[in-house]
């Protein structure tokens, strides 16, 4: 009686296993059916993405080494240093440089009507800030107010506003600065043929888009971080 229970578990595990490979027979999983190009791309954004990365631990490594080799005074500047590099990072100081300077303008069609003049909404300024940060190292000012990775876009009571600040009603500018002056002609040149422009004309307004510059000023941000999770330790601590 034992070796019949024992026998018909070991059909049941066999029959379980045979319907398993059938229907991976029947049923398997999906290819990937994209052309070559499509895959090449993507492999090209990926090594971008890796070189990238690269780029960040070589520079934390270099500031690591230099922490290591400095002592006292020379400690100190180390780490003054840093700080100054972060707070650029963050967009806390003010930057000039290559870049260019763009008019957010009501169209003449929308003024020609009489289209009551309103505010550009945060999905387009969003949509904006992605089609231009796919371009690296760059810097960015909209209305006076610093976008940087932790800027919010959003509606607030009604108003649209950047890091929590309202944005004015058009005519304002949006301010751009590159790594250098080439970069800017390729942002620029981008930008004339983007459907972004578009995007604004439908929503009635225009994009002037002025030529590079070789000085452009951008603000820093004026509204300070809130810390939530770093704790000053005690001195001596």
């Amino acid at each position: 009686m034992k070796r019949r229970w024992m026998f018909t578990f070991i059909l049941l595990i066999v029959g379980f296993m045979v319907a398993v490979q059938y229907n991976t027979v029947q049923h398997p999983q999906e290819r990937d059916t994209r052309d070559l190009w499509a895959i090449r791309n993507e492999l090209t954004k990926e090594r971008k993405l890796h070189s990238e990365l690269l780029t960040e631990v070589r520079a934390l490594d270099q500031t690591l080494g230099k922490y290591n080799a400095s002592e006292g005074a020379s400690a100190g500047k180390v780490l003054a240093d840093t700080v100054r590099s972060l707070r650029k990072q963050a967009g806390m100081v003010d930057q000039t440089g290559p870049g260019i300077v763009i008019d957010v303008v009501p169209s003449q069609e929308s003024i020609a009507i009489g289209i009551p003049l309103h505010e550009v909404s945060p999905e387009l300024l969003t949509r904006f800030v992605n089609d231009v940060n796919r371009f690296k190292g760059v810097d960015m000012e909209i209305d006076g107010k610093r976008v940087t990775a932790l800027s919010a876009i959003r509606d607030i009571n009604g108003d649209t506003t950047v890091n929590g600040l309202p944005v004015s009603l058009p005519p304002f500018q949006i301010k751009i600065l590159s790594a250098d002056l080439g970069s800017s002609e390729k942002l620029y040149n981008f930008l004339q043929s983007s459907s972004i422009l578009d995007d604004f004309y439908l929503e009635d307004f225009v994009l002037e888009v002025g030529q590079p510059e070789s000085e452009v000023t951008i603000n820093g941000r004026i509204d300070k971080f809130e810390n939530h999770f770093l704790k000053e330790l005690p001195k001596g601590g």
